[in-house]
């Protein structure tokens, strides 16, 4: 297998390298509006031509159009998360000619009846399912998280059956929760700051395409709350980056607080960011195949390509044997070219990772820009398995590569055999980011809509302290960042790698907090019996109001010395919380329930559903509400109160 996929490389690299013929393909257009039975504009679906690599996104006014459609009798879909998808079929494009196809999608929550079982009773082979008589006593409620699968057959008789999942090789590194930490214990809590969204669009998938919940450790409460873009006000000094900060009750504990950490960075609109010199390295191994990997993968890159500029360059690399540069570093203007690139690849042979890795950042260096926008795209499955693969191997590897100054960014894929942990690590390595792209609608967002976030760092090595009033806290417990947790003395190391922020990213934190003579039924870490130091805090007029004082770290990208930011937060939570806390806070309960978290509390969808909806705000680009109807297809399959 290594043999022939060295000849695929070799051959691919030789046809785009020869002289070709031009062979002249008579192409039309497909343009119209998608829109709800109402006639209201759906903003941001997916249509596509089936049997073809076209498709595009819609606008705000609902409208698409899908240009080079080779002539001939066609069929043209839409679909959109929250949505049942349509079709049109019949369509005939004809040469020079755009025809008009317009679409209407019904909202349709997915109805589903599933649950997760919490063992094994009696299980046995038959049909192609497994057959569980389940536990006699067990509601459907009880037995819902411990098992990760989803029970298609739900019956009196207590019969569950499920499918074989062969063949699943999907990783996710455990998360053990953090606890609550008594302030008498460590005053000081300190993580890098992470502005991954990937868990939020991996869950999505999960629940809507594959009609089950996620494994709870694919669901990072932190990813999931920083998914959504909020109204923090831009800085107005010199740093980029602004604090913002919030305390309300706990909705899943009110006798607890919950506390809000935010950070916004400046914006830069996308016409004055620096020069970009990126590198696409694209995974066109066998495991590419399906069309939610490769295929998506080139619907993406098509999306970034349309959004350079002339003073951009882009080279690709890709790699599957063997890596092989398929286009030199060229002009973003020059659209032409580097799409035809895109629209020869095909996936064929093993994975070759560690090389194709240093090939594309020998290209970024190569074609370096002082001042400006150096990355790496990298686009895969995640499924290494030629040369360097371990986890240590590949980290080894991009943190040697990430001294160069080109930063990462990785995209994953596909389904089945998604390597998040690994994908993870590279981008927090490599001072970059991670998304995953369950569809062409999340490439939008990340590579479209977010562009500058997601490719422009305005601010490397972030992290946060805060230190705890004890005359106010008697503990802490920091919601998610399970593996972004730093030691006190890291955050003043301008060694200590970090997270990244980009151009107009925003950063949320929540902590659940014990106040002081507060009766509470959760376990406080507390520290061993000690013989020279007392616990008892005396008050001090110094931290009188105030709750916290939290300090924040950051470099700019070209630089090593870190800078300090820092500000107060007062003990008294304001009247009501504000729409975008409110938000937060429902998001946040709605991952402790897909987790099944010991700090659930009295957590529960009814609540999470009522409040996001609440708390919808402007919502231009109906995240919200994409937010709400997912909690609401989460009822369907069976998700309910978990009271302890």
């Amino acid at each position: 297998m290594p043999v022939l996929s060295l000849r695929f490389v070799i051959l691919l690299v030789a046809m785009l390298a020869a002289p070709t013929t031009l062979t002249i393909v008579e192409t039309g257009s497909i343009a119209g509006h998608v829109r709800d039975p109402q006639g209201k504009p759906i903003k941001s679906a997916m249509v596509d031509v089936v049997g073809t690599s076209l498709s595009t996104i819609t606008n705000d006014s609902g409208y698409y159009l899908l240009a080079n459609v080779p002539t001939g009798t066609r069929t043209v879909r839409a679909k959109r998360i929250g949505y049942n998808a349509a079709e049109t079929k019949g369509v005939r494009v004809t040469a020079n000619a755009t025809v008009t196809v317009d679409l209407r999608l019904a909202p349709g929550p997915v109805a589903l009846e599933a649950v997760v079982v919490t063992g094994l009773y009696g299980a046995k082979a038959a049909n192609g399912f497994v057959i569980l008589r389940g536990n006699a006593a067990a509601s459907r409620a009880d037995a819902l998280y411990a098992v990760d699968g989803v029970a298609r057959v739900y019956d009196s008789t207590e019969a569950w059956r499920f499918p074989h999942q062969r063949g699943n090789r999907e990783q996710y590194d455990e998360i053990v929760e953090n606890q609550f930490i008594a302030v008498a214990a460590d005053p000081l809590s300190t993580f890098s700051i992470d502005v991954d969204r990937a868990s939020y669009s991996n869950m999505r998938r999960f629940i809507l395409q594959d009609g089950q919940l996620p494994p709870r450790d694919a669901v990072r409460i932190e990813e999931l709350v920083n998914y959504f873009p909020y109204d923090y006000a831009e800085p107005d000094g010199d740093d980029p980056l602004a604090i913002h900060t919030e305390v309300a009750p706990a909705p899943w504990k009110p006798q607890h607080q919950l506390v809000r950490i935010g950070l916004q960075a400046r914006r830069i609109n996308v016409e004055n960011l620096p020069p970009s010199n990126f590198v696409f390295l694209l995974d066109v191994s066998g495991s590419m195949m399906p069309e939610n990997k490769l295929p998506l993968v080139k619907s993406a890159m098509r999306l970034l390509v349309n959004q350079l500029r002339a003073k951009d360059r882009v080279a690709m690399v890709v790699y599957a044997g063997s890596a092989g540069l398929v286009l030199p570093s060229t002009p973003g203007d020059q659209k032409s070219t580097i799409l035809d690139a895109i629209e020869r690849l095909e996936a064929g042979g093993s994975t070759a990772g560690g090389e194709g890795i240093r090939r594309a950042y020998d290209e970024a260096v190569a074609n370096f820009i002082r001042g400006g926008n150096n990355r790496v795209i990298l686009a895969t499955d995640g499924d290494f398995n030629v040369g360097a693969s371990s986890d240590a191997e590949m980290v080894q590897l991009i943190e040697e590569k990430r001294k160069t100054g080109v930063f990462l960014t990785v995209l994953g894929v596909g389904e089945g055999n998604l390597q998040a942990a690994k994908m993870e690590k590279l981008a927090d390595k490599g001072n970059g980011n991670y998304a995953y792209l369950d569809n062409l609608g999340e490439a939008q967002k990340v590579l479209v809509h977010e562009l500058g976030g997601t490719l422009y760092t305005v601010a490397k090595d972030v992290k946060i302290q805060v230190e705890w009033n004890p005359t106010r806290v008697r503990a802490y417990r920091l919601i998610g960042y399970e593996n972004r947790l730093l030691r006190n003395e890291d955050f003043a190391d301008d060694k200590k790698d970090a997270g990244e922020v980009g151009s107009g990213h925003s950063v949320t934190a929540l902590y659940e907090v014990v106040p002081v003579g507060v009766n509470t039924d959760v376990t406080i870490r507390m520290p061993d019996s000690l013989r020279y130091q007392r616990r008892n805090v005396q008050s001090t007029s110094a931290a009188g109001p105030e709750l916290l004082f939290v300090k924040v770290r950051y470099k700019r990208p070209d630089g090593d010395e870190s800078r300090l930011l820092s500000q107060p937060v007062l003990a008294e939570a304001g009247p009501k919380p504000s729409v975008d806390f409110q938000f937060q806070a429902a998001v946040a309960e709605f991952g402790l329930l897909l987790r099944n978290s010991d700090f659930r509390g009295k957590a529960d969808l009814g609540h999470v559903i009522l409040a996001a909806r609440e708390a919808r705000g402007q919502d231009p680009d109906g995240y919200r509400a994409e937010f709400v109807r997912l909690a609401e297809t989460v009822r369907g399959i069976g998700l309910a109160r978990r009271d302890k």
